[in-house]
């Protein structure tokens, strides 16, 4: 399968705007033959803590990224803030939307206490994974990557892990470093997003969207500004690696 991942700038707390700047990012990724496009973390609002910011489940974000998807006959997904029927707060959700309109949803495990999201967001409960193709994908977002144990818990049931992220600047050598890690350590493929631009916030990202491979080498990246990364993953690549270096047979819970 082929994975598009659209490196984009955020409109700050605007939706529409947001919807037509990727709307032909999204045709531009399906065009390169990406059968799987992913957005950025907080794709149509930026990561903004700002109260009521969140949308119902099945809001306009999540019906754009299902338009998007029956539109090209991809894949699509991106995270964006949801409240759940009887919830006050909203989660940070990834929504993966199928061409057939199937949605599956993602609820981020780990707000990021130091940036205020765990003030702001609900905690999801357990990772996630989908069979889309033949691949089993499990998807988390940005500050989820800090935390081996959840990737290792998944491993058995995954062959690509998505990240989706609106990743500081600052830190983009602790982004790079922790990809290629939980890719070597699962021996899974890792495809990678984050923003790029200045937000709302004043947070700078410096994008660094990439795709690593089961054995930690980086197929395709990309520094600053949008750009779309392309790259191919095959699940039997997992398994020969997997077979070849029989490592996750000695992994102690």
């Amino acid at each position: 399968m082929r994975f598009g991942v659209v490196q984009h700038d955020i409109v700050w707390e605007d939706r529409e705007a947001n919807y037509a700047r990727l709307a032909p990012q999204v045709a531009r990724a399906a065009a390169a033959g990406a059968e799987f496009v992913l957005l950025s973390e907080t794709f149509s609002t930026g990561f903004s803590m700002t109260p009521g910011i969140g949308e119902p489940q099945d809001g306009p974000s999540a019906g754009f990224l299902c338009e998007q998807a029956a539109a090209h006959g991809v894949w699509v997904a991106g995270s964006c803030p949801e409240v759940a029927p009887g919830e006050q707060l909203p989660y940070n959700s990834l929504v993966l939307a199928g061409p057939d309109g199937t949605v599956h949803r993602y609820r981020k495990l780990h707000p990021f206490t130091h940036g205020g999201e765990a003030e702001r967001y609900l905690a999801g409960d357990a990772p996630v994974s989908v069979t889309v193709g033949g691949l089993r994908v499990t998807p988390f977002v940005c500050y989820d990557l800090r935390f081996a144990d959840v990737f290792w818990t998944a491993a058995p049931t995954t062959d690509v892990y998505l990240v989706t992220a609106n990743w500081p600047a600052a830190r983009r050598h602790h982004w790079t470093t922790l990809l290629r890690a939980r890719a070597i350590e699962n021996q899974a493929y890792v495809v990678a997003g984050n923003r790029v631009g200045t937000g709302g916030d004043g947070i700078e990202h410096a994008g660094d969207s990439q795709v690593v491979s089961p054995m930690g080498e980086v197929l395709a990246s990309a520094a600053g500004g949008e750009t779309l990364v392309l790259a191919d993953v095959d699940a039997a690549e997992v398994t020969a690696t997997r077979e070849r270096f029989a490592f996750l047979a000695d992994r102690r819970s």
